[in-house]
């Protein structure tokens, strides 16, 4: 196991065959795509990745991300520190090869004779698990300054006529 910078270029292929497992951290501040979503791009990206070969032959490459994130809440509009977790499997596969072989549980990954930009691949699974609404816990989430929420109903206002209620009667008037 390789512990440390993790390179930002690899063979998975050497690596498969060496069964190798990687382990380290990127700076938050190196995945510009993923930092235009957040507040804040302090922090790192704690990765474990490991290649090897499953019981088909193919060159499989698992990994697990992990990493605090600072987003804009969309209930009260602070910013929220959130975990962002995500898990991958690929198989990795020559350019232009059938991805008819590669089972359902696997995500097909082309890779040429050139080495293997890892930033790309992780940036792409960090997106992917982003939350779609980045919010606070309820309890812990204030809504914003000049947000008045709606107001109850009191037991002595009276209820207005809905314009609406004449198209309902005309609806269920059989003559019309």
């Amino acid at each position: 196991m390789l512990k440390g910078p993790i390179p930002p270029h690899i063979d998975p292929r050497k690596l498969a065959d060496r069964a190798a497992i990687l382990e380290g951290e990127w700076p938050l501040a190196q995945f510009s795509r993923l930092c235009e979503q957040l507040v804040s791009d302090a922090g790192s990206v704690h990765a474990h990745l490991q290649f090897g070969r499953d019981e088909q032959g193919l060159i499989v490459m698992r990994g697990t991300l992990d990493v605090e994130v600072q987003m804009v809440c969309q209930r009260c509009l602070e910013p929220a520190t959130l975990p962002v977790h995500s898990e991958f499997v690929y198989a990795v596969l020559r350019e232009g090869a059938s991805h008819d072989s590669v089972p359902k549980s696997y995500d097909a990954l082309e890779v040429g004779e050139e080495p293997l930009e890892l930033i790309p691949v992780v940036e792409d699974e960090l997106l992917l698990a982003l939350p779609i609404v980045p919010a606070h816990d309820p309890d812990a989430c204030q809504h914003p300054a000049g947000f008045a929420a709606a107001p109850e109903p009191s037991v002595n206002e009276v209820s207005r006529s809905n314009p609406f209620d004449v198209l309902a009667q005309l609806k269920r008037d059989p003559n019309v």
